[in-house]
């Protein structure tokens, strides 16, 4: 028996309409959500990045050979305690440093530069406040003691501006015993003979392990004493890494860029207790 054509269909054969209407979301609507999410994302992203870690990348050879020309690393925010500087614009008008930690000598440090807080630098912390630091003939001096340092070998070792420089490698250790390693061009450069420093109080000495090739604390007019504030944070780990002729998002370059045993390599100098 045929249904007639003017008679109204059950229930079960209505067709959903309105749910289907609630289901889906106008384009303001879809917009508004796009918005949320972005600003979510945004903020997370600005707390990682403000108050545990921060990336940075390294554009020069000024710490060689610890750190080269393409590695990307991560800075601990909290290492430190917080400053202005730990955020991004100096936004948060923090005066002095906020549940302050004393950097230990041999951190490898990112700061703003005294001269231009515009620009970040990265260093290695060699004098402490109250400190006494000089350089004769190529030598490190901390409060009248000469550092020591063993010779490990010479290397040709490729300039930021391409030319081959003849270096050599030494294990410095510095008082109370931690080791990290430099580079020497040789111990009569510019650099190599300076006045006798005395680092103020929360100011810190910071020099390049690539010493005839960094400008650093010794380079008074530019850098000199770096204030505690100016700390942004602590270099901690590589998390990438690559032979300089590819950026981080250059994807289809990494299977020849990338310098594979870098890769989340621990950048803390070897300390006394690192032994026992």
């Amino acid at each position: 028996m045929t249904q007639p054509e003017n008679q109204m269909p059950t229930n079960d054969e209505m067709p959903d309409v309105k749910q289907d209407h609630q289901g889906t979301m106008t384009a303001k609507e879809e917009a508004g959500e796009f918005f949320k999410s972005a600003m979510i994302a945004i903020l997370v992203a600005l707390f990682i990045r403000s108050f545990l870690w921060e990336p940075f990348n390294i554009p020069s050879g000024s710490m060689k050979p610890t750190l080269l020309v393409g590695d990307y690393l991560f800075v601990s925010k909290g290492a430190y305690g917080y400053s202005r500087y730990s955020f991004p614009f100096g936004i948060i008008p923090i005066e002095g440093r906020m549940n302050a930690r004393d950097p230990q000598r041999g951190d490898i440090v990112v700061f703003k530069l005294p001269s231009n807080t515009s620009i970040d630098y990265i260093k290695r912390v060699i004098g402490l406040p109250g400190d006494t630091v000089q350089m004769k003939s190529g030598r490190l001096y901390i409060n009248g003691e000469m550092v020591k340092r063993e010779k490990i070998g010479d290397f040709d070792i490729a300039s930021d501006s391409g030319e081959i420089v003849k270096l050599t490698q030494y294990t410095e250790t510095l008082p109370g015993g931690v080791k990290h390693a430099i580079y020497e061009e040789s111990d009569y450069g510019p650099l190599d003979n300076t006045p006798l420093y005395t680092i103020p109080e929360k100011h810190f000495f910071m020099m390049g392990d690539n010493r005839d090739h960094s400008q650093d604390s010794r380079v008074t007019h530019a850098v000199g004493a770096v204030p505690f504030e100016n700390f942004v944070g602590r270099a901690d780990r590589l998390f990438f890494s690559t032979n300089g002729t590819a950026a981080l998002m250059e994807v289809w370059k990494w299977p020849w860029t990338v310098r594979y045993d870098r890769l989340f390599k621990g950048l803390a100098p070897e300390r006394p207790q690192d032994n026992n």
